[in-house]
């Protein structure tokens, strides 16, 4: 392709605008690109860009639309500055350096985007999906197209029309050649796809999320924490769930309530007793977000933070952008401005793509759990007791109505494991077995009320309940050592189920350390958190490391 520009006789080097989209009906699903290349000075479309992807996810999409408008700006001048501007903030950061490139998927076409021009080259930046109809419209343009099985065309394209620009000088990557106002052929082979009507607002990726904007610290109704992945990411700034009031205040118990931490009281994994003090039960959907720059201390099994050093170090395709030369505390800035709007309790980021959201499910009762004594990994194991079953049985009911869950994974123990089979023959899901969601091992604790601990072991007692790294009496497991199990396990599954919904069949101390490290909150929260047997909690996932808890302790379908 040749353009304006290409002729190296054409004078100084010249400074292009590439805007690029893309998305996925169903996340993952039928997807595609978009992407324009604008002259800077004059914002005239010189190049048009649109590809037909097939089943992909949003994310994919977005990487191969901004490779596909790069290659075009190099084919018109290899020798051009580019301004890449998206209203993916995921692309943008991660593109940038700030952010991590986990995702298998994306990592090559990170790589394959910084190849196109020289370090240094082109710098990214994050526009509103409102700036971005043009490229949003071709990529919508071609996925009709695919829908009907056909090859996008730029001869039926009204993207730049839509859009007001010039087509002068435009050349298309297309099925054919159009007319312009101006002197470039259009010439090239190429498809489309994106999510929605051309132009239409994206549906939220939680169906139950109110709609964007929400004014933080709204309150409403708990987000359904089984809502399917979505059609496609929402690129509009909002909540990532819905905010509920909290619930009653958690149960005290009788003569279990030792102080603990910082006047907390009573003990995180006891049968029957999550939690005992002056905690409230968060029985709704906070939509609190976690992950990169949450505040309050976390320990180190804490989950991913963006990284600009490690991206950069990794060769994941940052290309040289603002930051590249600027000395590390610049760059450790630029960090911690994106981990606070990640972080920014109401109003996440745009554009995250569809979450791992995990549905975290305790077990129903065993015989244990009304005498609330210790059950952990380490003692006789024991089944679901009748009310157990009972319970499971309601869960189960509950979820196939809403219909969401589309694996299920379960701690080897076996209440998790007939909880969740229950479940399974209900939905028509086979169970996965994860080592890694099973109780702590309580030592010699196991089988014991806390008043019986406390009567024969005060002294390790009370050590356990003033520090994580105690361990209960005879060499069981720490806080600290189940909160690194659960840390790993949960990368495992985030990287194993992107963008699904899965059910966790798991316990006590396991779910309540996958919220706390989603709030990034202290060890001794375990502490001031209620679990009811039965009960539903959920947090999402992020491609940028962030997560939302989107529900915690709901019994609702147990009534």
């Amino acid at each position: 392709m040749t353009g304006a520009g290409a002729d190296p006789e054409a004078g100084p080097a010249r400074e292009f605008v590439v805007e690029a989209d893309g998305g996925s009906r169903g996340n993952p699903g039928p997807a595609g690109y978009g992407a324009v290349v604008l002259d800077a000075a004059t914002g005239e479309t010189l190049a048009e860009a649109a590809e037909y992807l097939g089943v992909v996810t949003n994310n994919v999409a977005e990487y191969r639309g901004l490779v596909a408008g790069l290659r075009a700006a190099r084919e018109l001048d290899p020798d051009a500055t580019v301004r890449v501007r998206m209203d993916s903030k995921l692309v943008v950061e991660q593109m940038s350096g700030r952010w991590k490139i986990k995702h298998p998927d994306m990592k090559p076409l990170a790589a394959e985007a910084a190849r196109v021009f020289p370090p240094g080259r082109v710098t990214y930046e994050w526009i509103p999906r409102a700036e971005n109809k043009h490229a949003d419209r071709l990529a919508n343009e071609a996925m009709d197209a695919g829908a009907r099985g056909e090859r996008w065309s730029p001869s039926t394209s009204t993207a730049d029309l839509d859009t007001g620009r010039s087509a002068g000088g435009r050349t298309a990557t297309g099925g054919g050649a159009r007319a312009g106002s101006g002197t470039g052929a259009e010439t090239g082979a190429a498809s489309a796809a994106r999510t929605g009507a051309p132009g239409a607002a994206r549906p939220p990726a939680d169906p139950t999320v109110p709609a964007e904007p929400t004014a933080p610290g709204a309150t409403g109704s708990a987000a359904d924490p089984t809502a399917a992945p979505g059609a496609s990411a929402s690129d509009t700034a909002g909540t990532r769930g819905a905010e509920a009031d909290a619930g009653p205040p958690a149960a005290r118990g009788d003569a279990t309530g030792a102080p603990g931490p910082a006047g907390g009281r009573g003990v995180g994994a006891v049968e029957g007793q999550a939690a005992v003090g002056g905690a409230r039960s968060a029985s709704g959907g906070s939509a609190v977000r976690g992950g990169a720059g949450a505040a309050g201390p976390a320990g180190p099994e804490a989950g991913p933070r963006p990284d600009a050093a490690s991206q950069a170090a990794a060769g994941s395709g940052a290309p040289g952008s603002a930051g590249s030369s600027t000395t590390s505390q610049a760059a450790a800035s630029a960090d911690v401005r994106a981990a606070r709007t990640v972080a920014s309790p109401g109003w996440g980021p745009p554009d995250m793509g569809a979450p791992a959201t995990f549905v975290l499910l305790r077990h129903g009762e065993t015989p244990l759990t009304p005498q609330k004594r210790f059950s952990g990994s380490g003692g006789s194991d024991p089944s679901l007791s009748a009310a157990g079953r009972e319970q499971a049985e309601k869960v189960a009911a509950s979820l196939a109505r809403r219909g969401t869950v589309q694996a299920i994974v379960a701690s080897p123990l076996a209440r998790t494991r007939e909880t969740a089979g229950i479940v399974a023959a209900r939905l028509g899901l086979e169970v996965a077995v994860e080592n890694g969601l099973r109780e702590t091992d309580f030592g010699a604790w196991e089988g014991l009320t806390f008043g019986e601990v406390r009567e024969r072991y005060p002294d390790d007692l009370n050590a356990w309940l003033s520090s994580p790294d105690a361990e209960p009496t005879g060499g069981g497991e720490s806080f600290a050592a189940t909160g690194a199990r659960v840390a790993a396990t949960r990368d495992r599954l985030v990287a194993a189920y992107a963008g699904r919904t899965v059910l966790l069949v798991s316990h006590v101390t396991p779910i309540k350390t996958f919220v706390r490290l989603a709030l990034g909150a202290p060890p001794e929260s375990l502490f001031r958190m209620e679990l009811s047997a039965a009960s539903l909690s959920a947090v999402a996932y992020y491609a940028d490391g962030g997560a939302s808890v989107r529900l915690f302790n709901d019994t609702s379908h147990l009534r």
